[in-house]
């Protein structure tokens, strides 16, 4: 980009001025020190001691200080001299001496004036430093004055965004919807000979870390185009208007600029569904920034090469308006990955690091089911310090499996000292949840089991390799599931004869999953093929639940069916652990001394287990 020659011949000019202002200020400052090293600041009684000895040469009187010259000088002695000093009587001693002198009435106007106006100065600069410190932080509605209706986008263009389709992995769908766009920035004359148009808006919809703002930034770098990118939190403001001004001036800017990209992240913080907040209300700042962003979607057309892309994990809270056809025409789910998605997004991320060959990803991309691109990055980013820790040349796979123990159990607290007794609660409720598992044979296979706490409130942990993504449950598994969960408190029962507080967490989603099979599979055949509870969406991958009215009948039935379900898994689980309670006391010996086992060392002791009959 070449520069302004407008814009270049002020920025000299502007230099100019400053280097006139240094310029004298450094004349002045050297005229003043010339000055002060020719005179001589005495005391009054020295300037006394000078008219006795008669060696003062003319003096002149000021308001407060007298200045005046030698006849001649001594040893360490200047020519001139003042003192700070002016007694009443002077004329009268004067005329003792043939002196001569004379009486100056200084002008205090300037001095006076520029004791005013120098601290103003000082103030105003300081406070324009301030704000513009702030501006350049982005430091809100306080920032620089003159452009806070100014838009706050950052403009890329295409080898600046650094990010292209290839460095986007395990959202092959959302990439080929993307690819239209991509595709109509670079040819729009393909699009247009048949009468269509690209939609004005795309929203990229998706849970926190799936990469939304990853997958705008490669549609800009693979159409090679401007790049506005700005969070929807940018718009909004203190002062009434501000957010509107920056969105006539994005938009602005954008139509400069076509064809171009314009990436709105967060919509939700711009786009909230509007409300009736009453006179004055609040939020009448936010609702004219949305109606401002509605106006401005409705006054271009998409054959002018401008693409509104967006992002938010919050669609449900955004207004419809905002939504309709002919503004975001289209909305693409950049979901959690698959197991494919998985080990494709690892391959991305594991180039950045030294990694042994004989890694398998796809055994990695197993043991973290529900994991988002960003987590992936940040389990490769944990892998690779565990390596460093121990000093590897490469990481390897066991770098793999602590890092994903780190990010899904928590930090191991060895500080955390179990008494005797405790650690073999422990060891047999492991072992419990470990043998149940392994003896049915429609759950995940244990991988992985230690008595090491963990995090908060863990004081061991199990892990379990799934084999494949899962979407649908049988009314089986689900019980297989619960059977495993209560495989812990089993354990302690039959050995210790005792409950204790350690199953908690699994009672807890046994029961969820024993009532979610009542109140919305359906699965009691008494309560029948009725849907008792409604989820409602409160925030993308997550349910907030409901009771639909209900009788206190139908609630007691609800109540017993659950009951029914979690006793079915509690005797499984229990029938398991009776037939190979032996394996369980030497199972839990062995852990005890080993405090964690590893699959090839669970493997030998799933080879002398009694299956389910």
């Amino acid at each position: 980009m070449s520069a302004d020659p407008k814009w270049s011949s002020q920025n000299n000019q502007f230099n100019f001025f400053y280097f006139f202002i240094a310029l004298m200020a450094i004349l002045l400052i050297q005229d003043a020190w010339q000055n002060w090293k020719k005179v001589d600041q005495v005391p009054y009684n020295t300037f006394q001691t000078y008219l006795e000895e008669g060696r003062v040469k003319s003096i002149i009187i000021g308001k407060n200080q007298i200045t005046g010259e030698l006849l001649e000088t001594r040893e360490d002695e200047k020519k001139r001299f003042a003192t700070k000093k002016v007694e009443t009587d002077l004329v009268t001693q004067l005329e003792k001496y043939d002196i001569r002198y004379e009486r100056v009435i200084e002008s205090t106007f300037f001095r006076d004036l520029l004791s005013w106006l120098i601290p103003i100065f000082i103030f105003i600069a300081i406070w324009m430093f301030m704000l513009k410190r702030m501006a350049e932080k982005g430091g809100g509605g306080m920032g620089s004055f003159m452009s806070i209706g100014k838009s706050k986008a950052k403009i890329y263009m295409e080898k600046n965004t650094g990010v292209c389709f290839d460095d986007v992995a395990g959202v092959d769908e959302a990439k080929a919807e993307l690819q239209e766009v991509v595709d109509f920035l670079k040819e729009p004359k393909r699009y247009q000979r048949l009468g269509g148009r690209m939609p004005k808006g795309v929203l990229l919809v998706g849970p926190p870390g799936t990469g939304k703002t990853v997958m705008a930034k490669a549609v800009a770098g693979e159409s090679g185009v401007t790049f506005f990118s700005i969070s929807g939190s940018d718009f909004v403001e203190m002062f009434v208007g501000v957010g509107a001004a920056r969105v006539r001036d994005l938009f602005q800017q954008a139509h400069e600029k076509a064809p171009c990209i314009i990436f709105i992240d967060e919509l939700d913080a711009l786009g909230k569904a509007r409300g009736g907040g009453g006179p004055g209300g609040g939020n009448d700042e936010k609702e004219q920034t949305l109606n401002q962003l509605l106006s401005e979607l409705d006054g271009f057309e998409s054959t002018e090469g401008i693409i509104l892309l967006a992002a938010t994990n919050r669609p449900e809270i955004l207004d419809p308006a905002l939504l309709r056809a002919g503004r975001f025409d289209r909305q693409v789910l950049v979901d959690r990955p698959d197991k494919r998605g998985r080990i494709e997004i690892l391959n991305v991320h594991v180039k950045k690091i030294q990694i042994n060959k004989d890694v398998e990803l796809d055994q990695v991309a197993a043991l973290t089911t529900g994991f988002t691109g960003a987590d992936l990055a940040n389990l490769v980013n944990e892998a690779a310090i565990f390596a460093t820790r121990r000093d590897a040349e490469k990481v390897e796979l066991e770098d793999f499996t602590s890092a994903i123990e780190r990010i899904v159990a928590g930090l191991e607290r060895k500080n955390r000292l179990l008494n005797k007794f405790e650690r073999e609660v422990v060891a047999h409720h492991e072992m419990g949840h470990t043998l149940v598992s392994a003896a049915l044979s429609l759950v995940d296979k244990v991988h992985k089991v230690s008595i090491i706490p963990r995090g908060i409130g863990s004081l061991g942990y199990t892990i379990q390799r799934p084999t494949e993504d899962r979407y649908l449950m049988r009314y089986d598994e689900l019980i297989h599931k619960m059977a495993v969960l209560y495989g812990g408190r089993v354990a302690e029962k039959i050995i210790f004869d005792h409950l204790s507080t350690g199953a908690s967490d699994d009672i807890s989603k046994a029961t969820d999953i024993a009532r979610n099979m009542v109140t919305k599979y359906g699965m009691d055949k008494d309560l029948g093929n009725v849907a008792y509870e409604v989820d409602r969406n409160t925030y993308l991958g997550e349910q907030r639940t409901s009771m639909r009215h209900i009788s206190e009948q139908t609630s007691q039935n609800i109540d017993a069916a659950v009951l029914k379900i979690t006793q079915e898994a509690y005797d499984r689980a229990h029938k398991i652990l009776i037939s190979n309670e032996e394996l369980l006391r030497d199972s839990a010996q062995r852990l005890l001394e080993e405090e964690t086992l590893e699959q090839e060392q669970l493997e030998k002791i799933f080879s002398k287990i009694q299956k389910e009959s």
